[in-house]
């Protein structure tokens, strides 16, 4: 038994050397598969939530093919591995010299990768000749795709630039393919990559080209100088992907004649760091990246189902508004002005929350409309006003036009257009409101509704409004009037 310094001694201690790092090891793992389910579930109730009718799904079949192929990525622990660089690198050799067959078309000249190119890696490590398959140990039956991508430096730049960068962000590792020092054009897409916040590596290609103290500068130099504060020196592996080998040969006449042909692929390295960096962080980067591309293409498909459901909004808050308007005005009956506008107002809260896809009774949305009332203040309280005093002078006047022989109207209608205008612009107002409640998935917000009503009057220009409900309310009961006699008469 040991002694634990305070005169005790333990009979057993558990953790000890290799014992505690396998059961921090293990721990990791647990917490990695944790967080990987959880981003399952996170896609899957994104896309699950979407809520889109056929005519806000129109436009956004990519987005939402994509967040399906997101899905399906994480279902299938499937990781991406890209391949960038510069013409002439030797991108496509790399990868084919990873997968031991000849793949991916290579050459030297522009245009041999037109587009990206995706094959799948059964992950063997080929050392001297021969090939061992390897497994990435949790994984499961974990799928790993090689991607190449078209050159850096190719004809159309920006198409080239928009296509890397859309690939950089898909993508789970990134390899950026070199072979030899460094260029300006090399070091701006080998930043701009590295601002996507993807892991990389840096893999120096053609090292059988040079001899191996004039290899080593240019290594030193890159590791020193050109990329030190994009890079580690971990993170940048030498390669052969397709060397050529040179021997001399002796003919049967005795004569040495010097032979050149293509060995084999020098890329274990690459291969062992790859194998590194999956195992180490592989799982929780595939979650993370389909996360981080589910966000984006999320905010956008959101963004374009509540701009078209706003229009939609704004366009039944406009009907019932002038129908609000016209109700008022016409209606001489001053409790029935009443009860008209909060009829009207609590069809609109309904017909909104039907559009929000926010289920809702009738007598909900009164609810609604009584709290919207209560944090409205001034606007509520001078339509009630309003309409109480305007009602009662219109039903005077209402009753003594037979009476005046019609020299009434006039100053009816003038009443009449006063009080809905007024009923109108606390019409506007209460769909507005009821508008980004629902929007808001019938919630608040952090702040409660008097905050959401305060910042919604701050923003209204009532006087503006009330002229534009006046202008469209003479209109309408100009017609209405017109149509009832046979000598119309112009509004005062």
């Amino acid at each position: 038994m040991a002694n634990n310094g305070n005169g005790l001694t333990d009979s057993f201690s558990p953790w000890q050397g290799e014992d505690l790092d396998q059961a921090l090891q293990n721990f990791g793992a647990i917490q990695e598969d944790l967080n990987y389910q959880q981003a399952q579930k996170s896609l899957r109730d994104v896309v699950k939530n979407l809520d889109l009718n056929p005519r806000e799904q129109k436009g956004l079949e990519t987005e939402l093919e994509y967040l399906s192929e997101l899905l399906e990525k994480l279902d299938q622990a499937e990781v991406q591995i890209a391949a960038f660089g510069m013409v002439g690198r030797g991108k496509s050799s790399v990868l084919n010299g990873l997968l031991g067959e000849n793949v991916f078309e290579a050459g030297p000249v522009h245009g041999v990768t037109r587009v990206a190119h995706a094959v799948a890696w059964n992950l063997e490590l080929s050392h001297q000749g021969r090939s061992q398959q390897v497994t990435l140990s949790g994984w499961g039956n974990a799928q790993v795709k090689l991607i190449d991508t078209p050159g850096i430096d190719e004809v159309h730049g920006e198409e080239r630039e928009a296509l890397a960068k859309q690939i950089a962000r898909q993508t789970d590792l990134i390899l950026f393919v070199v072979s030899g020092d460094i260029s300006q054009v090399e070091y701006r897409a080998l930043s701009q990559l590295r601002e996507v916040g993807k892991p990389m590596v840096l893999v120096f290609n053609k090292i059988d080209q040079y001899p191996e103290a004039d290899r080593q500068l240019i290594y030193e130099k890159i590791c020193d100088e050109r990329v030190k504060d994009l890079l580690s020196p971990e993170e940048i592996v030498m390669v052969a992907a397709h060397p050529l080998v040179s021997e001399a040969v002796k003919t049967s006449s005795g004569e040495l004649h010097r032979r050149q042909y293509r060995g084999q692929p020098q890329v274990a390295d690459l291969t062992l760091k790859i194998l590194e960096i999956l195992q180490r962080e592989g799982k929780s980067l595939v979650a993370l990246n389909a996360l981080l591309g589910a966000d984006t293409v999320h905010e956008k498909v959101i963004e374009q189902k509540m701009r078209l459901r706003e229009a939609i909004a704004n366009r039944i808050i406009q009907r019932a508004v002038f129908s609000k308007c016209a109700a008022i005005a016409l209606n001489p009956v001053t409790a029935l002005d009443l009860l008209t506008g909060a009829v009207i107002d609590v069809a609109m809260i309904l017909s909104l929350s039907r559009l929000y896809h926010i289920p809702m009774t009738q007598q909900t949305a009164i609810m609604l409309l009584q709290k919207i009332g209560v944090s409205m203040g001034g606007i509520s309280a001078s339509e009630f006003l309003a309409s109480l005093g305007l009602s009662s002078l219109k039903g005077l006047l209402g009753l003594s036009i037979p009476v005046t022989g019609g020299l009434a109207l006039g100053p009816y209608l003038s009443i009449a257009i006063a009080q809905g205008s007024v009923a109108g612009v606390a019409g506007y107002a209460i769909g507005q409101v009821s508008k980004q409640y629902l929007a808001n998935g019938a919630a608040w917000g952090p702040d409660g509704p008097k905050t959401v009503v305060t910042q919604i009057l701050a923003s209204l220009d009532e006087a503006s409004l009330l002229v534009r409900l006046k202008t469209e309310l003479r209109a309408r009961l100009s017609l209405a009037v017109m149509a009832q006699t046979d000598s119309p008469r112009p509004l005062e």
